[in-house]
């Protein structure tokens, strides 16, 4: 591999905006049957140089070789056609389409009459989805399927059409463990056949699994490139932050401070018998002021669809949902926020942000009724709440007019956190908030955790990183296929012991701590 000449060779391309100087200098090589890593905190310029090599943006100056060969994509449909493939993170899919349609995506085989031959896209798309594991109903439509499914079915789009490049954008941020052992398994496969694969993600644990070497940028600039295996964990965090690997390793693997000082008041949310046939059996946990709990599990235990039971965003069959002694309505989102429940869901994309919509209209949306007076919405009240949490909560923005889509994914998720602490909650119910972002973000969602905790908010934690639940909980709530198993608080809360429960559980009184302060 070492010696073979790069696939893709990136040579000293620079692009910029105005305003901003998003790659500079730029140099980055790609070999035959590699997996690269490319990392680096968001604004750190990847999605940029993907979308430089894919033909979303021409570079201002440097050039691209694909091959062996200069060129010069002007969309991304001539670097598909080339032999570039990319997947992204959110899933570029349409779901109304089947399976097999979606496989074969401008791209369908025809009759003699030029007519979609569907049969056949049936059956090739299975054939293709087989070859790599995935085995699914090509013929169901895209929108009945899981979200890791789904990206499974974009991955198979992307490495079905004879790609020489695959350039994979947090491939895993909606995959369950077995579904990453399939992806891994397909990236062995594409490196066994020569195809370079460029590899984005947070995730560490997967960069030193499949990982031959990386490349690290920081503001636009190259600051490392060399073997992974080079490099500890903690020296890529340092390299990816600017920071000295001395701090890092002083300050911990997250942004989390120190344990909470639990208010001994009467808990802020009850949430009892919690149970919704098949996948909720009989949930129950507390909440107290100032304490952050975790509901930690596999994919598919069930954390999300508590979080949704108790913030009434899907019915459940039986059970009771109490903040500050008062019952809530279960099934009704309206009755949760009255209550004072706010709810950050995992999917930012679809069911948070509104993309077209400005940083102050996305803040201040759920707020509105707040501000109307006689029917009239007070600008200046407005101004004054969003200037407040864009610096509270360290906003990065050009300004509050700044369409939220195009800030990075961790200022994308302040923004949401700043419309729901907007409405100054009692529960701050959190799933995935660090999914998808970089390590410096993560960090500062992280502090913030802390910061509202801190203020005497409850808040409930979802995370799929153990690090993240172990160092930012004061209380883990373990699941398990839709059932409590177990309960950790203070010192029990180890990486180990979390393992050992989601694995095995407790052998008896599963739930009988669970609502003890």
């Amino acid at each position: 591999m070492e010696q073979q000449a790069p696939v893709l060779d990136v040579r000293r391309v620079t692009k910029r905006f105005p305003g901003v100087l998003a790659l500079d200098d730029i140099s980055f090589e790609l070999r035959p049957g590699e997996v690269h890593a490319l990392v680096g905190e968001n604004g750190a310029g990847k999605s940029t140089l993907i979308k430089v090599m894919t033909g979303v943006y021409r570079p201002d100056e440097g050039q691209i070789l694909f091959k062996g060969e200069e060129v010069s994509f002007s969309e991304p449909r001539e670097s598909q056609e080339a032999g570039i493939s990319t997947i992204y993170q959110e899933i570029n899919l349409i779901p109304l389409l089947s399976v097999a349609q979606n496989v074969f995506l401008g791209r369908e085989p025809r009759n003699r009459l030029g007519l979609i031959d569907r049969e056949r896209m049936n059956r090739e798309a299975a054939e293709i989805l087989q070859r790599y594991g995935i085995g699914t109903d090509v013929k169901a439509p895209l929108r009945s399927l899981g979200l890791g499914v789904q990206q499974m079915v974009a991955i198979a789009r992307a490495i079905s059409v004879d790609a020489r490049v695959v350039i994979m954008d947090e491939p895993t941020s909606s995959l369950e463990a077995r579904e990453v052992e399939t992806l891994f398994g397909v990236i062995g496969q594409l490196r066994e056949e020569g195809v370079g694969v460029i590899y984005v993600s947070h995730r560490l644990d997967e960069l030193y699994e499949i990982c031959d070497r990386v490349t690290v940028l920081r503001d636009g600039r190259l600051v490392y490139t060399g073997k992974l295996a080079d490099l500890s964990r903690l020296e890529l965090i340092a390299q990816m932050l600017g920071r000295e690997l001395a701090e890092v390793e002083k300050e911990g693997a997250t942004g989390f401070g120190e344990e909470h000082e639990a208010s001994e008041e009467e808990p802020v949310l009850q949430a009892r018998g919690l149970t919704q046939h098949p996948r909720l059996r009989e949930i129950s946990f507390d909440v107290r002021p100032g304490e952050v709990v975790g509901l930690a599990g596999l994919l598919g235990a069930g954390r999300s669809e508590t979080a949704k039971a108790i913030f009434g965003a899907e019915p459940v069959d039986s059970g009771t949902v109490k903040v500050g002694g008062e019952d809530v309505r279960t099934g009704s989102p309206a009755a949760a926020i009255k209550a004072g429940i706010a709810f950050l869901p995992e999917d930012r994309k679809s069911e948070g942000i509104i993309p077209d919509l400005s940083v102050k209209e996305n803040i201040v949306a759920a707020a509105l009724p707040r501000f109307a007076r006689a029917g009239i919405v007070s600008e200046k009240a407005q101004d004054e709440l969003v200037e407040e949490f864009i610096r509270r909560l360290g906003i990065k923005a050009s300004s509050p007019d700044q369409p939220v889509r195009e800030l990075s994914g961790g200022n994308q998720q302040k923004v949401l956190l700043a419309r729901w602490l907007c409405m100054n909650p009692k529960v701050l119910i959190l799933d995935e908030p660090t999914r998808g972002i970089d390590v410096g973000a993560k960090a500062e969602i992280q502090k913030l955790v802390d910061d509202l905790a801190l203020e005497g908010l409850g808040v409930i934690l979802i995370s799929s990183e153990l690090d993240e639940m172990t160092e930012g909980s004061d209380r883990v709530v373990a699941l398990r296929e839709g059932t409590m198993v177990g309960l950790l608080s203070g010192d029990e809360i180890t990486e180990g012991n979390l393992m050992e429960l989601l694995a095995h559980g407790e052998d008896s009184g599963e739930n009988g701590g669970a609502t003890d302060g």
